[in-house]
């Protein structure tokens, strides 16, 4: 499975970015995708993920302002992401898993940064 991240760039403070992810290679198997972010220096941490069967759960720091969506038909993975903050400024990457191989497949990540 190959994952590719855009929709990153600068955007000022309650501003609007979206992501996507498109999905491409042996994509059958996956179980979930997700969201995360990484602050240089600190860990990565999860942002919003959604399953096979459409459940979506997200970060208490972005909940009612991060929307997690997919098209099946396109393989791509959405992050819409609204009333930014500063705070928001990060690399965010895709991850999806599939359960049956043990698989871990992360893209190489997209640039989000919120200026005040």
């Amino acid at each position: 499975v190959q994952l590719v991240e855009s929709g990153g760039g600068l955007v000022q403070a309650g501003g609007t970015l979206r992501l996507s992810c498109a999905a491409s290679g042996s994509i059958l198997g996956i179980k979930s995708m997700d969201w995360h972010r990484q602050l240089l220096g600190n860990q990565r941490e999860l942002v919003a993920t959604i399953s096979s069967d459409g459940r979506t759960n997200y970060a208490d720091s972005v909940k009612g302002r991060f929307t997690i969506s997919r098209d099946i038909d396109k393989n791509t993975l959405y992050l819409q992401m609204t009333s930014l903050k500063p705070e928001d400024t990060a690399v965010y990457y895709c991850h999806a898993f599939a359960p049956g191989y043990q698989r871990h497949t992360w893209g190489q990540g997209t640039q989000v940064t919120v200026s005040s």
